[in-house]
């Protein structure tokens, strides 16, 4: 989304006569290059495409004349967008009853023609700045291809009259060998770039050696087709390694949090289900309720019936206490009725651990079975 809406975002474009434009962009983010006229349709507006990354070795020079009359605290400028090699000539003539001055000023991009406009007066705001009075010229290398503006503000109380003479003397891409044209007037211009090929396209205006008019200026409006198979395939990318990322991190965490968790000797594997503490009680003082008396009677009278079976299967090991495997089972537990000890190790079992060891419920009371 950065590179589509932001780097590679339309943008709107101002050249004025005899001017040649460079536009470059990646192949590989980008399929197509799009340009459209705005505004007014004037003739002379081309663009070529290449396969190759074209020269600017075509040299041409061209001049306006332009006489303003500015009014006091007041400026005008002019735009030009000029290629490094190229070079500005301004000649002026300042005509004024009371010798006025005026700040002429050649400067690179608009911020820097805003920090003069606020300040006139005040210079090392712009690349050049001079005060200049009657006649004389100026001239500026160009080393950075960029849009300059020629200004000049008149500072003084009284109404100044100016003559002004621009030569610039630019460098132009050469256009000879272009592979693509098109004429910019009254329809959209796309260039198809080649993937993993340089490419490159070249917007150009025209003009004569003297330019007669100084509002003779073209709008153009420059928008990327994307790649979008590169975006496609660049997203579901970025979403597998999130996702990667993610599933390790979350494995680590399990492993880290079961390295934290340590189990006691005396730890009951599985969890008591009755948690009701209210309830405690021992053999010794607890009164029994109705529930735990029917199961205390039905456990009674099976054990007295097992009680006349006893010596016939006193040798079998099933009777014996699961914990201390010596005396009978003679006790069973409550609320939940298992007979698994003698009384002796359920009592212990009762008073140290609590819990049944066959279902892990908590225990209310032992009871012992009385054989009759």
């Amino acid at each position: 989304m950065i590179l589509f809406m932001g780097f590679y975002g339309s943008f709107n474009l101002q050249l004025g006569p005899n001017c040649s434009f460079l536009i470059k962009a990646n192949p590989f983010f980008v399929n197509s290059i799009k340009a459209q006229q705005i505004k007014d349709r004037t003739a002379g507006l081309m663009l070529y495409g290449f396969n190759y990354n074209p020269l600017h070795d075509v040299q041409t020079t061209w001049s306006i004349c332009l006489t303003e009359y500015l009014e006091p605290e007041s400026h005008k400028e002019w735009a030009y967008y000029l290629n490094a090699g190229s070079r500005v000539d301004v000649s002026y003539d300042v005509k004024s009853p009371s010798s006025a001055s005026l700040s002429l000023i050649i400067a690179q991009g608009r911020d820097s023609l805003l920090h003069w406009i606020h300040s006139p007066v005040y210079p090392n705001t712009t690349m050049s700045w001079n005060i200049v009075y009657g006649s004389g010229k100026i001239t500026q290398a160009i080393q950075e291809s960029d849009t300059y503006y020629v200004g000049v503000a008149n500072v003084n109380l009284d109404k100044v009259e100016v003559y002004m003479n621009i030569t610039i003397k630019s460098l132009l891409y050469n256009t000879s060998n272009a592979s693509f044209k098109c004429l910019l007037r009254s329809h959209v211009c796309s260039f198809k770039l080649m993937f993993l090929n340089p490419n490159a396209v070249v917007l150009t205006t025209s003009g004569s050696p003297q330019v007669k008019t100084k509002n003779d200026y073209w709008f153009i409006q420059i928008s990327f087709g994307p790649q979008w198979i590169t975006y496609f395939g660049g997203s579901c990318l970025i979403a597998a390694v999130v996702l990667v990322l993610f599933r390790c991190y979350s494995i680590g965490s399990e492993t880290r949090d079961q390295g934290n968790v340590t189990v006691t000797d005396r730890e009951p594997l599985l969890s008591p289900k009755n948690n009701d503490h209210s309830n405690w009680g021992s053999s010794y003082d607890s009164i029994p309720s109705e529930e735990d008396q029917g199961v205390e009677e039905k456990m009674i009278s099976k054990g007295s019936f097992e009680g006349k079976e006893a010596e016939i299967h006193s040798q079998s090991t099933r009777r014996l206490c699961a914990i201390c495997f010596d005396s009978p089972r003679d006790c069973f537990f409550l609320p939940c009725g298992h007979c698994a000890a003698c009384f002796s190790c359920g009592s212990r079992i009762a008073e140290e651990a609590g819990t049944c060891p066959i279902c892990r419920r908590k225990m209310k009371k032992v009871r012992k079975i009385i054989a009759v």
